[in-house]
């Protein structure tokens, strides 16, 4: 174990629960580290069931573009704790995220903390160092008791897709209840909404910010994109239209993030199109729809695409089905999945697009449901199913095949595993 898993598992002793929703703890902490939180400037929230990630993304490579730096707190990581850490537009050294995670845990003392708020603190301290830097930060868990919702006030917020998920947590289990742990304790400033899965899920998202005093930004009501027939992307405001090159990330979904994306900055930041357009060239994302095109498992798959996608609840499940019926390709599925997500609802959107279906474990995650678990649940659904031993050997058997895409999905632990071994 080197020195950043040791502070890791240090951090993590500190709280017998790895997620209680409080603030008390966080707020805690950054008064001993003197409140770092009032003195960070340009703050732009990221909130949401999904898309969060590519939210950031999207809007940091704008905002380079444009001329501006920027600060990154993102959650979870793939490989490595580093990735959630960018300062000055650099990923953090592991050795410099040792050393201020080891600062941290001095001065957390015997407090309790969870390691989730131990480690959004230590980015908000160390962003001192670039306070000039716009700041974008995704909220983890909903968001009025995240860790992350400790400023006073922001430039935006960009609300993400909103989807059943994480129920467990909450006292009212269903869609509502998800909606006001995001929406009830946004900051009046600017709010830039996201496409939602259906219309019923916006309008109440639309009721539940209607006490915000926030400028309200709307996808199809205040920015829109579209493919036009002649494929060209076009994006509206009532700034103008841009004609926009295609990005460099797969899914059509994506498109509606770019969008929130560029909304928030020509609205906020008056970035100019041309460097919008450079921007939405520029996306650098990890773990959605990413096509691994060399490396040691891409040659264990030949001639096949290799997909991976953290994508693990329905929402997700919904947008990568539609990318799959665009491919005028055979889609295999190699799966992998956490014990508490909606298994057969998330496989039954993939039912009849898909040729085959392998499940597999996901090593080192106690929290994970095995593929004979797995396989009961989806029994019903009349998927071609399979199990393999681990993830090499099922790519292997589908590497049988001839010009087919290999997808694999189901959890962001088994993208980061897939990344590791390639």
């Amino acid at each position: 174990m080197n020195k950043l898993q040791k502070l890791v598992s240090k951090l993590e002793s500190h709280h017998k629960r790895k997620i209680d929703l409080s603030l008390n703890r966080t707020f805690n902490l950054l008064k001993k580290l003197g409140n770092p939180q009032n003195k960070l400037q340009n703050i732009v929230t990221v909130v949401g069931t999904n898309s969060k990630a590519s939210l950031c993304s999207s809007l940091k490579s704008i905002l380079n573009k444009g001329g501006y730096k920027c600060n990154m707190y993102t959650s979870p990581h793939l490989q490595s704790y580093t990735e959630r850490f960018v300062f000055n537009d650099s990923e953090i050294s592991e050795e410099n995220l040792a050393d201020l995670l080891n600062d941290i845990e001095k001065i957390l003392g015997d407090d309790e903390c969870t390691l989730f708020e131990a480690i959004t603190c230590a980015f908000i301290k160390y962003a001192e160092n670039f306070k000039d830097n716009i700041n974008i930060i995704e909220a983890g868990l909903f968001h009025q008791y995240d860790s992350t919702n400790v400023f006073k006030d922001n430039l935006a917020t960009l609300l993400g897709v909103i989807h059943s998920d994480h129920y467990q947590w909450l006292e009212n289990k269903t869609i509502d209840g998800v909606i006001h742990e995001k929406t009830s304790k946004l900051l009046n400033s600017n709010i830039f909404i996201n496409k939602q899965v259906n219309e019923e899920i916006r309008e109440k998202i639309e009721q539940s910010l209607a006490k915000n005093s926030s400028k309200k930004y709307f996808f199809n009501k205040d920015f829109n994109i579209l493919r036009s027939a002649n494929n060209f992307i076009k994006y509206q405001d009532d700034i103008g239209e841009i004609i926009l090159p295609e990005p460099n990330i797969l899914g059509d979904h994506q498109l509606y993030n770019i969008s929130t994306s560029i909304a928030a900055s020509r609205k906020v930041f008056k970035v100019k199109d041309d460097d919008i357009k450079l921007g939405v060239q520029n996306i650098s994302l990890k773990g959605r729809l990413q096509e691994i095109k060399s490396g040691n498992l891409k040659e264990i798959a030949g001639n096949n695409r290799l997909i991976i996608d953290g994508g693990h609840n329905i929402s997700s499940s919904l947008v990568i089905a539609d990318w799959i019926k665009q491919q005028n390709q055979k889609v295999n599925l190699i799966v992998g999945m956490m014990k508490d997500k909606d298994h057969h609802e998330f496989m039954s959107i993939f039912k009849n697009i898909v040729d085959r279906v392998i499940l597999i474990d996901i090593h080192g995650q106690d929290g994970a449901i095995s593929k004979e678990e797995f396989k009961k649940k989806i029994n019903n659904l009349n998927l071609n199913v399979e199990l393999s031993t681990g993830i090499k050997e099922a790519i292997e058997t589908l590497s049988k095949n001839n010009n087919s895409i290999t997808l694999c999905l189901g959890s962001l632990y088994l993208v980061g595993e897939i990344l590791n071994l390639n």
